[in-house]
């Protein structure tokens, strides 16, 4: 950080929509997504989207692996075209990016240890401790009868299974990754996160808005390492 304060556009990029917000205040502004976008199509919205809006840097949550600013695999429920792209070349600015659960996260984060759980198309998952925001590829490890985390707590589970069995998951995964993780608390977000009529102990509901939050602390929150 260098003193001046910056004004930061956050990207929050998703299978259904791509959304924007402004650091210096404002509505939240999306487009639609979709599996036909690539990180240039998306780039092309995001521009259109942010017109009349001035920023200095940009923060951008990816559904994906990242890795010290690099998009580590194509996305699943995008097009292709992501790994390599050149953002910073193509908007003429700054750009951090992170995986998107961990944006979430950090937007969440109110000190301690915790477990950050994305419940959406997919399970999204990271853990903060002692503000050192680590990204965290939990959803494809063994959860029960060889399928994975993600099969029992994604999308797909919830219709497949009915509401009542795809809770009961959610409980009991968050019970197994907590004794495991060792959190002080868990906040559980995403889009579904709203369709649980109980949550775990020491457990609560996040808000897709706190995505936003997570992008403009990563270039004004100092203490916050990624």
């Amino acid at each position: 950080m260098d003193g001046k304060t910056r004004i930061v556009l956050a990207i929050d990029i998703g299978g259904s929509h791509v959304k924007i917000m402004s650091s210096a205040g404002g509505e939240e502004r999306k487009a639609v997504s979709g599996p036909k976008m690539d990180a240039a199509a998306m780039a092309s919205a995001v521009e259109e989207l942010a017109q009349g809006m001035d920023y200095d840097v940009i923060a951008m949550g990816y559904p994906g692996p990242v890795i010290h600013n690099k998009i580590l695999s194509e996305p699943h429920n995008l097009a292709q075209g992501w790994v390599g792209f050149d953002f910073a070349k193509r908007f003429g600015k700054p750009v951090r990016i992170v995986n998107d659960a961990l944006m979430q996260a950090i937007g969440s984060y109110e000190g301690g240890r915790m477990l950050f759980l994305g419940l959406g198309t997919g399970l999204g998952a990271a853990m903060i401790v002692d503000n050192v925001a680590q990204p965290m590829e939990l959803a494809h490890l063994p959860y029960r009868n060889g399928h994975s985390f993600e099969d029992y707590l994604g999308e797909a589970s919830l219709e497949k299974r009915g509401h009542a069995k795809w809770e009961k998951h959610v409980l009991d995964a968050v019970e197994q990754l907590s004794a495991a993780l060792e959190p002080d608390y868990v906040v559980i977000g995403g889009g579904n996160v709203a369709k649980l009529k109980s949550l775990p102990p020491k457990a609560r509901r996040g808000d897709n808005a706190n995505a936003f939050k997570g992008g403009f602390a990563l270039w004004l929150n100092p203490d916050i390492v990624v």
